[in-house]
């Protein structure tokens, strides 16, 4: 071993749902969105001026701040912008969990979540969900040094109560609590009001899902004035520069066309619903999902054996390889004709184990 790897940080890193090479493939392994983004956002594309490329954008990135905290209702000093969630929560990491004590979020949850644990050198426990995979509300009414609870779940699907996140939330006022609403717009309560109501929580939002951006990359947070500050001070001493113009002008024009926005979620949940019932009449258990993905289990052919024969016909889901979700599929919901080839193929394959 050369001397300096001595000093190198040794991580265990995050590993992303795979990207696959080849065309004519569905799919349904990382839960972006089968529809595109506002009608507006091409017409930014169409209108581009590419001259100001050659600028900085506006470290502060205003003109998305300004258009977030109109359409949540909130000061401009209580949101912050980055590039994805992704890079929202790792601030978040970086700027509050700096205590001794451990930080708490469930064994079954977003897996970067570990990862940014171990690369800032945070400690942190993690409590078992319940056999519904479920929060044991009491597991996080200990002293700790911050909470993150993504609501609803990934990759269990599951969406917590509101009054179950705020029991946790007002039991740690000497704590950040960060929840992650990555899905929330798929159908379930949002914690957001409760910012005028808790200093110590921080709100976390995405485009990628609900919004059709994942490939600009753009999250943001909403909290208290003061944790936006803190926010800003880290970002600011780390990279002024997160956003790029382009991310905060089609960004800005994004949250403008709520029809569409409403109509898109509406498609994506229909379908879920669908496909839910036609899973389920399949011999598979799915959990009730909030989310635009579905999380499920066939009662008799395993995950990993369904997860590679539909590989095998182009079609992409996600399979964890860990103790107690390794015989679970999650499944993200795509366009109505894209489901309908998943399940005719699921049909085959189920059908070529029963003979």
């Amino acid at each position: 071993m050369s001397d300096w790897m001595k000093n190198v940080r040794d991580v265990q890193p995050y590993v992303p749902g795979e990207q696959p090479k080849c065309e004519n493939v569905i799919k349904l392994n990382t839960n972006e969105n089968p529809y595109p983004p506002a009608p507006g956002v091409q017409e930014i594309i169409n209108q581009a001026n590419t001259d100001s490329l050659r600028l900085y954008p506006d470290p502060e990135a205003s003109v998305l701040v300004n258009a977030l905290a109109e359409y949540h209702g909130v000061s401009t000093e209580s949101v912050f912008v980055g590039v994805g969630s992704d890079d929202v929560l790792a601030m978040a990491f970086l700027t509050f969990f700096n205590s001794d004590k451990p930080i708490l979020f469930p064994d079954i949850t977003y897996s970067f979540y570990d990862v940014w644990a171990g690369l800032f050198k945070i400690p942190y426990e993690k409590p078992a969900l319940k056999g519904d995979f479920t929060i044991n509300i009491e597991d996080y009414m200990k002293p700790c040094g911050g909470i993150v609870i993504a609501n609803p779940n990934a990759p269990t699907s599951i969406y917590e109560p509101v009054n179950n996140i705020e029991r946790i939330i007002a039991a740690h006022p000497d704590a950040v609590v960060i929840v992650d609403e990555a899905y929330v717009d798929f159908g379930a309560e949002s914690v957001l009001p409760l910012v005028n109501k808790y200093d110590n929580l921080l709100v976390v939002r995405t485009y990628s899902k609900s919004r059709s951006l994942a490939g600009l990359r753009i999250g943001y947070a909403v909290g208290n004035e003061a944790l936006i500050n803190a926010l800003n001070s880290v970002k600011l001493s780390y990279n002024s520069y997160t956003m790029n113009m382009p991310s905060l002008i089609m960004g800005t024009e994004a949250i403008k066309d709520e029809a569409y926005f409403r109509d898109t979620l509406h498609k994506i949940v229909t379908t879920r619903e669908h496909v839910k019932a036609e899973l389920s009449g399949m011999g598979f258990s799915v959990l009730d999902s909030k989310t635009n993905f579905l999380f499920a289990k066939h009662e008799s052919i395993s995950a990993k054996y369904i997860f590679e024969e539909l590989r095998k016909e182009n079609i992409y889901v996600r399979y964890f390889n860990k103790p107690r979700i390794d015989n679970y599929l999650r499944i993200t919901i795509g366009t109505d004709d894209e489901m309908a080839v998943f399940l005719d193929t699921v049909k085959k394959i189920k059908k070529s184990v029963d003979i």
